[in-house]
């Protein structure tokens, strides 16, 4: 029976760490930290538990079932769950986040260069999808180019610029704004939505999985056991650096004022921090680090895609890229814009599907419990994501009375409460056999 290397299990964790440390996770600590000024640390606590914690749960589930989100989702029904698969695929791949590190990588690392036009920004993303396809048409080399190579390089640069948050701080920290005012916890909570670590895990899942069994481990135990390790070695990571990231935005109004988006703040910092060599630094930074979540979320659709609909899985990463590049082109900015609202109503009943999946066992009709939970999270993830694309007025006035509703977070004591009810009538149906 084959069992990884304490090298390759090291290796493992790297590049699981090194998956989810992509665009978003860069640039939305910062901008938080600002907003959030004195109250950064509850913030961040509530930013920690979606772009932390949920990611390294999602991991753990998906090792149960060889990283598969339609295997977790089944009581959905086949139907749903192969709808809620889809999606996610498609929101955390072609859509939105693999388009998205492109463009980050873009306005942050090479802007500054070569301007902010149009013909500059497909120039380049088209230099970048072409290293990202070079290196997703072997995934079984993954645990080598990623885990021994890209991953150890991200994770020193990611050091460096986490020492100096500490280091050398900026200024003095200034008063919340916005919601970070009245409810910093639920905002922080929120805003770690927007790295979209939990739907990337449950894509990345199938390429950790893969990775494990390229090494020629079958014994599911020792998957699920390896998969488990590499997730808390990633949240580790995760943690060290979303914490360095707070730091460095904290006091961050002396170099870069009000600023509309955490890449203001990281370029500014590093001027700051390193002078005209901290852009270089940077650069090389958000380049290896959008590429590396890019060639895992690239192969991860690719391998799903195969499977569902037969095509070769090298066709699919270049109809992959090819799209995500177009898409790329619109902006960094529009991108959010279209981004938050799908994953306003994604995320409630993702989050459901996920932690309902430990508890199958306790119920006598798992379908039962999670297709009705599942489905009231997702009736108020639509509410969020009408409220987030601007049209929260066209709403029915007592849905501003919901509980947790100014925190975005209304879906909560619904599902909570339908979950109460589910497990009571699903008791009820065993004990009438």
């Amino acid at each position: 029976m084959n069992q990884l290397r304490t090298g390759d299990i090291i290796a493992l964790g790297f590049m699981t760490f090194a998956l989810f440390i992509g665009a978003g996770n860069i640039i939305f600590p910062p901008i938080v930290a600002q907003q959030a000024g004195e109250h950064v640390w509850l913030a961040a606590f509530g930013f920690l538990i979606t772009a932390v914690g949920l990611p390294v749960i999602t991991i753990m589930a998906l090792s149960r079932t060889q990283g598969s989100i339609e295997t977790i989702s089944s009581p959905l029904g086949r139907f749903a769950s192969l709808l809620l698969t889809i999606v996610c695929y498609l929101t955390v791949g072609p859509l939105f986040a693999t388009p998205r590190t492109a463009t980050v990588s873009y306005e942050i690392g090479f802007a500054p260069y070569f301007g902010t036009s149009s013909t500059s920004l497909f120039t380049y993303s088209i230099i970048y999808f072409a290293f990202v396809t070079a290196i997703s048409l072997y995934p079984n080399k993954l645990l080598d180019t990623v885990g021994h190579v890209l991953a150890p390089l991200k994770i020193i640069a990611l050091a460096i610029l986490g020492i100096a948050a500490f280091a050398i701080p900026t200024g003095l920290i200034s008063p919340p704004i916005h919601n970070y005012v009245a409810s910093p916890v639920s905002e922080g909570f929120v805003s770690g939505y927007l790295t979209m670590d939990t739907l990337g895990a449950l894509v990345f899942g199938i390429v950790i999985i893969q990775a494990i069994q390229s090494r020629g481990v079958t014994d599911t135990k020792l998957i699920t056991k390896y998969a488990i390790i590499a997730s808390l070695i990633a949240g580790v990571g995760l943690t060290l650096v979303y914490v360095s990231l707070f730091k460095l935005g904290l006091g961050s109004h002396e170099v870069a004022a009000n600023a509309d988006n955490g890449a203001i703040i990281l370029h500014a910092y590093v001027q700051h921090a390193f002078g005209d060599y901290g852009s270089y630094f940077l650069t090389g930074l958000i380049f290896l680090a959008c590429m590396v979540t890019a060639i895992g979320l690239t192969c991860a659709c690719a391998e799903y895609f195969t499977e569902l609909t037969g095509l070769p899985y090298k066709l699919l990463v270049f109809i992959l890229t090819g799209f995500s590049l177009l898409i790329s082109n619109l902006g960094l900015t529009k991108l959010i814009a279209f981004s938050i609202p799908v994953l306003s109503a994604i995320y409630p009943p993702a989050i459901v599907v996920i932690m309902l999946s430990f508890f199958w066992r306790y119920w006598n009709k798992p379908p039962i419990v999670v297709g009705s939970v599942t489905g009231i999270a997702f009736l108020f993830g639509i509410i969020e994501a009408i409220k987030a694309a601007g049209f929260g007025t066209h709403l029915p006035a007592f849905i501003e009375q919901l509980p947790l509703n100014e925190q975005n977070l209304a879906w909560l004591l619904p599902s909570v409460i339908v979950l109460v009810i589910a497990m009571i009538v699903d008791r009820v149906l065993a004990t009438t056999k």
